[in-house]
């Protein structure tokens, strides 16, 4: 018997996603909210639900785009590894995904290129 999710599943969770509040550059992979927001927090822009687009996977199922936030204020300095979504008001981490290893300093800028989080159908 085949498996299968309707995209309305999928969509649900990609709309907790576009909840994020903030989204930010950190030096090390956080576990927590004030992980990303303090201890390893490099870099952050605030966004809010019109900057995710929903559409099909590239794969398959469903995936949102975060649009690119450029000039951003650097914070601290250190090698950013890690992209994190947070809601700022609950203070509540909703995602991380790993960057390409970048070296930031502080008083710079620096841009988050447009990225996609996909769900893909089940296998």
């Amino acid at each position: 018997m085949a498996k299968t999710t309707n995209d309305s599943v999928m969509d649900a969770a990609l709309d907790v996603l576009a909840t994020a509040t903030k989204l930010v550059a950190c030096s090390a992979q956080p576990t927590t909210y004030t992980e990303a927001n303090t201890t390893y927090f490099l870099a952050g822009v605030v966004i809010d639900g019109t900057d995710f687009t929903k559409a099909n996977g590239d794969v398959s199922g469903r995936k949102t785009t975060i649009a690119q936030q450029a000039s951003v204020s650097i914070t601290n300095s250190g090698t950013a590894t890690h992209v994190a979504t947070i809601i700022t008001a609950s203070s509540t981490l909703l995602d991380v995904t790993t960057c390409t290893s970048q070296a930031l300093t502080s008083g710079g800028t620096v841009t988050f290129p447009a990225f996609d989080h996909e769900i893909t159908d089940p296998a």
